[in-house]
């Protein structure tokens, strides 16, 4: 019989990812999504409209579902302008999430509650770049304070109950199917439109991050799956810094563009990358791919959307 693996937020891009390499593996997927309208859907995955906040119907239908794993993608996952504007509730958001941990607990065979966290969660300590699963979490934020909420509950329900869990630790990870409103797609948008003043604006700020491709992400998750592993924190991330403004040269090389900023002040710049060592040693994760593979994937598939768009 095949494992049925239960996905919320099923069509955001971990979703829609993680949905086709769990069907290439033979893997039955549940996709609890909020509208029913959605103008795209993979056909072989089962799309259920269900609100999170509503829990008796939570409960019903995850009884009918009987998920050998939960993999909960559905919790607020804001830009830098939504969290700076505090446009996500995150007390719904922990709501939500206990709502679908408490409704898991009422199946009989208890399944692996999978529960995507973000390298957010960590405090930054001076002169200490590189992370790893033994360092600090710290709530430093509304963003911060709900992950490790959600996080602190299912270690208790671990202590109390045995409660079966995963709490991965995602870095930036990117694909043509990332949401429009994040850094990256901004940025080929921008270029796009030959808006060079936001460019230019970007680059000053030299922003360096930990970025990946979301494929080898969403394999490492299934990797998880595929092996049964519980364990309280496992980072998955490229395991190195990115600057940004060596994406943005990037594009202008590939696009046989000569660099158009000279002699720009770049300020100094704080940044933290993930250790992948434990993801290596337990699940054998390797990756694959890299952020400039995912930059130029995304820039043809928005170059092509942005030519349509002008042609109409």
């Amino acid at each position: 019989m095949k494992k049925k693996v239960l996905i919320t937020g099923a069509l955001g891009q971990d979703g829609i990812i993680l949905s086709k390499i769990l069907l290439k593996n033979k893997y039955k997927v549940i996709g609890l999504i909020k509208k029913k309208n959605y103008k795209f859907k993979l056909k072989k995955v089962k799309y259920l409209s269900v609100n999170l906040g509503n829990k008796k119907k939570l409960e019903s239908k995850l009884l009918k579902i009987n998920p050998d794993f939960i993999v909960h993608f559905g919790s607020g996952n804001p830009s830098f302008i939504e969290r700076e504007k505090n446009i996500i509730d995150f007390k719904k958001e922990i709501i939500n999430s206990y709502n679908l941990i408490n409704a898991s607990r009422k199946l009989k065979i208890q399944p692996i509650f999978i529960f995507t966290n973000s390298s957010k969660i960590f405090k930054k300590i001076k002169n200490k770049k590189k992370l790893t699963e033994r360092d600090q979490i710290i709530k430093n934020n509304k963003y911060a304070s709900f992950r490790i909420n959600v996080y602190n509950y299912l270690i208790l329900l671990k202590k109390k109950y045995n409660f079966p869990f995963v709490n991965l630790i995602l870095f930036n990870h990117d694909s043509s199917l990332r949401n429009k409103k994040f850094l990256l797609p901004r940025i080929i948008n921008a270029f796009l439109k030959k808006n060079l003043i936001f460019i230019k604006n970007i680059y000053q700020q030299n922003i360096i991050e930990d970025f990946s491709h979301a494929e080898d992400i969403c394999q490492g998750i299934f990797l998880v799956i595929k092996k049964k592993l519980t364990i309280d924190k496992l980072i998955l991330s490229s395991g190195k810094p990115t600057k940004v403004n060596s994406l943005i040269k990037y594009l202008f090389k590939i696009n046989n563009i000569n660099f158009p900023f000279k002699k720009i002040k770049i300020k100094k710049t704080n940044y933290l990358f993930g250790s992948n060592c434990l993801a290596k040693k337990l699940i054998d994760w390797k990756i694959k791919k890299n952020i400039f593979d995912a930059i130029k994937e995304m820039y043809i598939s928005y170059n092509q959307k942005y030519n349509k768009s002008l042609s109409k």
